[in-house]
């Protein structure tokens, strides 16, 4: 039998471990506790070191949802979906969470949150998609709920997004002057240090990104002299920098494209397959570096490693269906390389590739689609297209298809020289006319009318008082046109009703009868032949490009300039410039010989 002392140390012991087991589970109760997330700020404290597209922020993540979903807090629903769009792996699942922001920034009945989320769907669109309209379309919602908002980073985050659609709409010069506004903006918030280094980042993300559109801009202007310094900045400024890999991907494509303009090939193969590298997800970008490699091996006579990366962009194009406008050389490149090696089912795929392009460039690059250079035309390769499955299919039809081949490509001969010649002979009418200082308005041979003899009966005062309104508004109308008032931009009849002094219908009327058509074929009328005199009597006009010969007669759409010329002139601009600038190098070419002759005569 044990002895009561032992019996008491048995129970001393028992009590110490009961004890001991208490006091461990209490502390453990205390630590779980302080560290089971009850706030929001703990929920993201532990997810938001994570990088983007990173799928392990959504452990927390979806509790940060779920709690503001319970509590209905839309501002902190808002932030949760926010930050979904940033981790969220796939471009699908991004847009959900994106139209979900949306949706919480409505119910938090906030302008600015509403402005984000629709920059945020607009990005995914543009980064991810690359569909512009639909971009633009969320970005011109964002811009319209943000013009109120006191949150400059917001304003100019809605300026970059529509600068860059402005870029790849054709309009480089306004988008210029947005990415130049963002940059000074988003340099300056960058170097105030007394911001949350989160603020800090974003801006100098903001920077960076906005210094590689400029660089984008002047490149698509064909301003080389100002791209190298600024390449250079944007290099320093990523050097070394892990937070900036794709930002300093685009600098090293810009900077191997320089290298490629340059003749440097091998540099500029180094620089573009760094940036390749680099690359993450900018299928675009990705491949003008694939096609710039595979010219500049192509240049250095490497026609496999060309081939090899140009099939790189084909591989692209099959799985996102996009393809960026000055790539579409690649496909011809590809035609002709098995065109050489005679491999007529490659042919055929290619050339059905770039129709499938041309498709896609005329939809998403609507207002580019007119600019673009092309050697095969869409008429021309649906011939060929045929011709390739009838050579697959049909070998014993061979000769014939061949004669009609013949008979087709002579039409397309004949057609295009009895267009030339058209077009010929319309420049020489309007040479003539310019020379002889015969060029004059529609509207010219309209003078005013001096004011009719009136007698003093009622309906005759009445009269007199129309004529005289009348007379006075040629009048105005005649200095409006001596001083080229008629160059303003967004210029419509009510606007210039109000600088005229007079309302709208009687000044339509007065134009309608005086000078025999409506207001808007009289200001196109006078500024297509201001500019045409413009073209022919100042050389340095015809180093301007339709664009900008369309803003400085005052027309916002250069295809309207362009077809209003064409109507008024019966020749396209692009023609009648590239006629004039062969008229004085003809011109100058003939004063030379007649220099050289001279010379040699007066020699002893």
């Amino acid at each position: 039998m044990c002895t009561f002392v032992e019996q008491m140390t048995k129970i001393n012991i028992t009590m110490k471990q009961f004890f001991f087991i208490i006091l461990a589970f209490s502390f453990s109760l205390i630590y779980s506790k302080d560290k089971t997330p009850k706030s929001y700020d703990d929920y993201r404290k532990k997810y938001e070191n994570y990088g983007e597209n990173d799928g392990r922020a959504f452990e927390n993540l979806n509790l940060f949802i779920q709690k503001a979903k319970n509590e209905k807090k839309y501002p902190e629903l808002f932030q949760g979906y926010r930050d979904a769009v940033f981790y969220a792996k796939s471009r699908d699942k991004k847009i959900q969470y994106a139209d979900s922001c949306l949706d919480a920034a409505y119910k938090s009945a906030n302008d600015d949150r509403i402005s984000f989320a629709y920059i945020q769907k607009g990005s995914i669109y543009y980064a991810n998609y690359k569909k512009y309209k639909p971009a633009l379309d969320e970005y011109i919602m964002a811009y319209k709920y943000a013009k109120n908002t006191s949150d400059m980073y917001l304003k100019y985050k809605i300026y970059y997004h529509l600068g860059v659609v402005k870029n790849y709409l054709g309009y480089h010069e306004e988008a210029l002057e947005l990415f130049k506004n963002c940059l000074n903006h988003f340099e300056a918030e960058t170097n105030d240090k007394t911001q949350h280094q989160f603020k800090i980042f974003n801006n100098q993300k903001g920077y960076l990104n906005s210094l590689h559109q400029m660089i984008v801009c002047y490149r698509n202007m064909g301003d080389m002299k100002s791209i190298d310094s600024l390449i250079d900045i944007g290099l320093l400024k990523t050097f070394n920098n892990k937070d900036f890999l794709q930002e300093r991907s685009y600098f090293l494509k810009s900077k191997g494209l320089s290298e490629f303009n340059n003749n440097r090939y091998l540099s500029a193969i180094n620089d573009l397959d760094e940036s390749a590298r680099l690359m993450k997800d900018d299928f675009a970008w990705l491949s003008v570096d694939y096609f710039f490699i595979g010219k500049s091996y192509l240049a250095l006579n490497k026609q496999d490693l060309a081939i090899s990366n140009f099939k790189k962009i084909d591989s692209i194009f099959n799985k996102h269906e996009f393809i960026l406008p000055e790539l579409r050389e690649n496909y011809e490149f590809l035609i002709n390389h098995y065109k050489t090696q005679k491999d007529k089912e490659k042919q055929l795929y290619y050339t059905t590739q770039l129709l499938k392009a041309d498709s896609i460039i005329s939809r998403d690059f609507a207002y580019l689609s007119s600019k673009i250079h092309r050697e095969y035309d869409t008429n021309t390769l649906m011939e060929e297209k045929g011709k390739l499955q009838t050579a697959n299919t049909w070998g014993g039809f061979l000769i014939a298809f061949l004669v009609i081949t013949a008979g087709i490509l002579s039409y397309i001969l004949l057609k295009r020289h009895k267009k030339e010649k058209s077009s010929l002979d319309n420049y020489r009418v309007l040479q003539q006319k310019l020379r002889t200082h015969n060029y004059v308005s529609a509207t010219d041979s309209n003078t005013v009318a001096p004011p009719i003899a009136q007698t003093e009966t009622n309906e005759d005062k009445k009269t007199h008082i129309t004529e005289a309104i009348k007379q006075d508004l040629l009048q105005k109308l005649k200095k409006f046109e001596d001083k080229k008032q008629f160059t303003q931009k967004g210029l419509t009849i009510q606007k210039l009703a109000v600088q005229l002094d007079t309302n709208s219908n009687y000044l339509s009327n007065v134009i309608n009868e005086q000078k025999g058509m409506n207001f808007n074929r009289y200001l196109g009328d006078l500024r297509i032949r201001h500019i045409t005199t413009l073209l022919f009597e100042k050389n340095m006009y015809l180093n301007y490009t339709i664009d900008s010969l369309a803003k400085e007669c005052g027309i916002a759409s250069r295809q309207n300039f362009s077809d209003l010329f064409h109507e008024i002139n019966g020749i396209r601009p692009t023609d009648f410039i590239r006629k004039r600038k062969k008229e004085i190098d003809d011109d100058d070419g003939n004063s030379s010989s007649l220099g050289n002759i001279s010379g040699l005569f007066s020699k002893n």
